[in-house]
């Protein structure tokens, strides 16, 4: 800890000691700190290995959480038309037909760029939702 000044860092502790994340609470009381602190115009060097510390818990927690699957494609579209209360015979205007809608939903043919473009209108979404994701799974926090 060349640089800084101990006691200032004490201080930091003192506040609000870093432990341990285990729930959802302690993180947000963990994401507050960090806020107030990255809400600064600039950090002291206390401050900043401070913010080190408790960016590593906030992530240490963050591994542990369930993920939620990336989904896209047919599998979006089949939840979107769940929530929504959407039937097959509501996307023929998209796909033309309903046996083609059916067809999609089953997997026996895939959704083109046309399709993607207007089911992306359809439920006001952007079209790269349908699209395979190449980051990292979502967390749940």
């Amino acid at each position: 800890m060349t640089g800084i000044n101990l006691s200032k860092y004490i201080e930091l502790l003192q506040k609000f000691p870093p432990r341990p994340i285990t729930n959802d609470e302690q993180l947000e009381a963990t994401q507050t700190q960090i806020d107030q602190l990255l809400d600064q115009d600039k950090l002291t060097p206390e401050e900043s290995e401070y913010l080190d510390v408790l960016g590593a818990l906030v992530y240490e927690y963050e591994q542990t959480q369930e993920t939620i699957p990336d989904i896209s494609g047919v599998e979006l579209l089949k939840v979107l038309m769940e929530e929504r209360e959407i039937l097959q015979k509501d996307l023929v205007p998209i796909f033309k037909t309903e046996s083609i809608v059916s067809d999609v939903l089953n997997g026996k043919r895939k959704l083109t760029v046309r399709h993607i473009q207007e089911l992306a209108e359809f439920f006001n979404l952007s079209p790269a939702v349908f699209f395979p994701s190449q980051q990292n799974p979502k967390v749940i926090a």
